[in-house]
């Protein structure tokens, strides 16, 4: 009876007006809103915000459906199980990061369930009771990869959805190559120095809580999992190599938003904006944001690093109204980085 529970739960909060895209729509649309690859100093192949999930709670109370933006690798989905959008687009200047989300898509295809999507992405053996894995809680199944011995072989990818070139699956490749040696302990990386002792490693990131200190990744609840799940197999989760201050991607991005009649859920920058603002880019990034059609409720999700961060943590999420930040925009304030990190905390 608690697995119906579950899956009627889960069927419920699958229903929306959304379409799906068919493969050829899926594809062309990310060739037709990708800019010209940039460059960052990072892998970024998981994320160094040890805080991500500590507006989980913001994030539920959002009204559901609408369209959300993010930056960066698969915080991303925990930030998706929590909106429950209905469509989805993975931004970042590096080609990179559009290939590792292929890299989740393909292993999202093969996985029945959180476990094995694990099991895959850290090249671990699966159970022989798998199914009766579902409702088991999150530090279970860590438990279970710590002892799960090596899988003999990595299976090819599955249905990248896109053209790949001999580079692009090599580099793939390679991302996976990664998660299977590093495993839980996977950090993230800044090119030509030792990550620091503060970045979380991968393991923090799937058992991180909000802040009543409930597990909220994406792996925390089946349901969760299968939502993400159930948008990558119908192409509602779009990657897309863009800069945040571009000047095609985002106004394109909103173009869509628009001919599907939805609004902007939420827009995760991370710390973006503190670069933004170095490289004197804000003002094209605020004019991306203001063909973004959006309502009140509509969110900008943020990531204060480093001195930005309140107490002993290097990252500190924090939220503002998008409406809120281009009124005040407008009225010529929020002028520098630490004034709109101040405009988003309560």
């Amino acid at each position: 009876m608690r697995r119906l529970a579950t899956l009627l739960c889960f069927l419920l909060s699958c229903i929306s007006s959304a379409r799906s895209l068919n493969p050829t729509e899926f594809s062309t649309l990310i060739a037709e809103l990708s800019e010209p690859e940039g460059y960052f100093d990072t892998d970024n192949l998981i994320s160094n915000e040890s805080t991500f999930l500590t507006i989980a709670e913001r994030l539920r109370a959002l009204p559901r459906g609408g369209v959300y933006l993010g930056v960066g690798p698969d915080q991303n989905y925990s930030y998706i199980a929590q909106i429950r959008p209905q469509f989805a687009f993975l931004v970042d200047v590096r080609r990179g990061n559009l290939l590792e989300h292929l890299l989740f898509r393909s292993l999202f295809a093969q996985s029945r369930n959180r476990l094995e999507y694990l099991c895959l992405l850290l090249g671990k053996t699966t159970p022989e009771d798998l199914s009766d894995w579902d409702e088991r809680p999150l530090p279970e199944l860590v438990k279970y990869l710590d002892k799960a011995p090596r899988a003999s072989s990595i299976g090819p990818l599955k249905d990248p959805g896109i053209p790949l070139s001999s580079d692009d699956r090599m580099t793939i490749a390679g991302f996976h190559k990664r998660f299977i040696a590093d495993g839980l302990d996977l950090r993230f990386n800044t090119h030509g120095r030792e990550p620091r002792p503060y970045y979380p490693r991968l393991r923090n990131l799937v058992l991180a809580t909000d802040a009543a200190g409930k597990l909220a990744s994406y792996l925390a609840r089946e349901e969760d999992f299968r939502y993400v799940q159930l948008m990558h197999r119908e192409n509602r989760i779009v990657p897309v190599v863009a800069n945040l201050a571009g000047e095609k991607s985002l106004r394109a991005i909103a173009d869509f938003i628009r001919q599907e009649k939805l609004t902007v859920a939420a827009i995760y920058t991370s710390n973006v904006e503190q670069y933004l603002y170095r490289g004197r880019e804000l003002v094209q990034f605020v004019t991306n944001l203001q063909s973004f059609p959006s309502t009140p409720d509509s969110l900008i999700i943020r990531s204060g690093m480093g001195p930005y961060a309140r107490g002993n943590t290097y990252s500190d999420q924090l939220t503002q109204p998008l409406e809120s930040f281009l009124s005040g925009w407008k009225a010529g304030r929020l002028r520098s980085y630490p004034e709109i990190i101040q405009a988003s905390r309560p």
